[in-house]
């Protein structure tokens, strides 16, 4: 079944906005959390930035929806090709969002327990603070590091199987998929550290691709008339 071109242009749209929205949120949302994760355990400030960390606490919900909003919107398009691979897509990037929102929840932990050590409890909570400053960075590497790795891989597969972008972009998002995994894989056994030259490096493609697949979406949009004729085998 075909979409009609006025829907297919409008989920176009909704989903490059999405996939801006989510990068834009996400940056923002770590410069926001710098004080407090770079912050001494024992000394988890407050009072002043506050009100910064909590914006990026709202960052990082609206990064959740954005993200969310991604696999929403590319469901139906992925799912006519094969069902499964549809199921897959947004199973992986919700269990993304899922680890985001542990991370954020982690985020006001900490805001919590530095009002606690404003009352003279700083040798009591250092403990505590130091396991949810590793939570928050756990998350960010089994979130938007190994669960993007594996999504990206499902849709950017189903786009070169199904012709809804060109090729080259399909590919180029196999390989920017490919790197995450491995920075992923490597910060996982400490090999690098997330924010690193290599980290960064090997993040870079990814991002590049999702501004790259957004630009098209937006100024072009998905590709109709290729549903029948290069769908998916059953399994």
């Amino acid at each position: 079944m075909k979409t009609h071109p006025s829907q297919l242009r409008t989920d176009s749209v909704l989903t490059g906005v999405f996939f801006i929205s989510a990068a834009v949120f996400s940056i923002a949302g770590l410069i926001l959390y710098d004080p407090v994760l770079k912050a001494d355990p024992a000394r988890i400030p407050t009072g002043a930035i506050f009100s910064s960390v909590m914006t990026g606490v709202i960052f990082e919900l609206i990064l959740a929806v954005s993200a969310a909003g991604t696999a929403v919107m590319m469901y139906p398009y992925l799912k006519r090709y094969h069902e499964s691979l549809g199921l897959a897509y947004i199973s992986f990037r919700l269990l993304e969002v899922v680890f985001i929102l542990i991370g954020l929840t982690g985020v006001l932990v900490l805001l919590s327990l530095g009002q606690i050590q404003q009352l003279g409890m700083q040798t009591e909570t250092a403990g505590v603070a130091a396991a949810f400053l590793s939570l928050k960075t756990w998350t960010f590497i089994l979130g938007p590091n190994f669960m993007l790795g594996i999504n990206t891989g499902v849709y950017s597969f189903g786009f070169l199987k199904s012709g809804l972008v060109p090729q080259k972009l399909a590919v180029f998002g196999l390989l920017a998929a490919g790197l995450i995994l491995v920075a992923a894989l490597l910060e996982l056994y400490g090999i690098i550290e997330q924010i690193s030259p290599a980290g960064i490096l090997l993040a870079v493609p990814i991002a590049g691709y999702e501004m790259t697949l957004a630009g098209y979406l937006i100024l072009r949009g998905f590709r109709s008339g290729t549903e029948e004729k290069k769908s998916l085998p059953a399994l």
